[in-house]
């Protein structure tokens, strides 16, 4: 068999990993200097493609843990926009239907792959909840209560419902199904983290919103949280409707700029 130019052998390798051995011992046969490079390329590759498929076997440790006890449609909840000083708390609740390749906490993600992985979780074989409470409840509830009432909301939304959830961080008070509370579960548990796209995802899109409702505030970029550039434009200008008066430095910026009973 003649042999394969670089640009051929190139072409084969293209579309992996995976490689097949036949593959990866002809390059490996190869005397060439430029096919020696493309062989070590395509082992690093591969055994970079063997780490993150056993990385994302292990998200689904505490999903396979909850099947083997019987449970058969466990979610992930998360939500985004806890910390914030304006918009909303975000809340999801994800049962996921197979793989996602990726698949990481949102956090770890750059905004272009969590929107990539937004549309393929919200449109893939999965079953997704969300809900969004706004500042209004969070100012006349308290933050954690609002975080219960979106968590339970985004549970709630799921069609047909869980019998098991996986919550990052801590119990849903007022949830009566058995659940899991994991520490850092957005790092650890595959529907966790899918919640904690869909949660900041559509969190970060509301607030993109609110920047043509509400300019000078940033809220494009800062999504709310209390950068530099966003305590000044809120001292300059005052608390707009969606600010949480609760929160301080809010609570002293509110004799100035718009007023929560201006909207």
């Amino acid at each position: 068999m003649p042999r394969k130019s670089i640009e051929e052998l190139k072409a084969l390798v293209q579309g992996g990993p995976p490689y097949t051995q036949e593959l990866l011992t002809i390059l490996q046969a190869d005397p060439r200097a430029g096919v020696r490079a493309l062989y070590v390329k395509c082992v690093r590759a591969q055994t970079r493609a063997r780490l993150e498929k056993s990385r994302l076997a292990g998200m689904m440790r505490f999903e396979r843990e909850a099947a083997e006890g019987g449970f058969q449609r466990i979610a992930g909840v998360d939500e985004a926009g806890r910390g914030p000083l304006a918009g909303p708390i975000v809340a999801a609740a994800v049962v996921i239907g197979g793989s996602i390749d990726k698949l990481n906490d949102s956090k770890q993600l750059t905004p272009e792959l969590r929107d990539e992985l937004y549309e393929i979780i919200v449109a893939g074989p999965h079953c997704v909840g969300a809900a969004v409470v706004g500042p209004e409840i969070i100012d006349r509830h308290g933050i954690q209560s609002a975080n219960y009432a979106a968590m339970l909301e985004a549970v709630n939304g799921l069609k047909p419902g869980p019998d098991f959830l996986l919550v990052d961080g801590f119990r849903i008070h007022g949830c009566a199904l058995p659940q899991k509370p994991l520490i850092k579960g957005d790092q650890r548990s595959a529907s966790i983290a899918a919640a904690s796209i869909v949660a900041k995802v559509t969190r970060d899109r509301i607030m993109k919103e609110y920047e043509r409702q509400y300019p000078g505030y940033g809220f494009a970029v800062n999504k709310g949280y209390a950068t530099k550039d966003h305590i000044e434009a809120l001292e300059s200008l005052g608390p707009c409707p969606i600010h949480r008066r609760s929160f301080s430095p809010v609570t002293s910026s509110a004799t100035t700029g718009l007023l929560f009973d201006d909207v």
